[in-house]
């Protein structure tokens, strides 16, 4: 859907796609850090309606609420709802929703063939890639925050 200039202000067209007024409601589990991993705990605390052109069935979604800066030259701030495709398999450049030793954070993912660097992107040099051998669990993608 376009929405358009008018005089006074903006407004929405009359016609419009049915697809996308639908939407889907995603589950908000929690929190995670963007910084130094924390405890994951999958609790329930909203769900959040979110249109299907984002948060495409059948795939599953949910989202975490952002803890830290770590991630903020990515555009995922502290208190950000994070959308997360929950996925297994991550692909080198992908933020990805990481679990190391039952903590979650989020990080960009990288593979070499010795290691998988889980890269923080922060205007605060504190945070540095996290090396790990390959005992992680990757939980999902990020697609968006907000």
């Amino acid at each position: 859907m376009i929405i358009r200039k008018a005089e006074g202000g903006y407004r929405l067209p009359v016609e419009q796609n049915t697809q996308s007024n639908e939407v889907v409601n995603i589950p908000l589990v929690g929190n995670v850090a963007c910084g130094t991993p924390i405890f994951a705990e999958e609790n329930i605390e909203a769900t959040i309606p979110i249109s299907v052109r984002i948060a495409n069935p059948p795939e599953q979604f949910f989202f975490l609420r952002a803890r830290g800066d770590s991630m903020d030259k990515k555009g995922i701030n502290d208190g950000d709802l994070v959308l997360i495709r929950q996925e297994v398999i991550a692909r080198n450049g992908d933020i990805v929703l990481a679990l190391i030793n039952d903590k979650a954070t989020l990080k960009e993912f990288r593979w070499t063939q010795d290691a998988v660097l889980l890269i923080p992107h922060s205007t605060n040099p504190e945070h540095k890639p996290i090396i790990l051998d390959g005992d992680f669990l990757i939980q999902g993608i990020v697609v968006k925050s907000f």
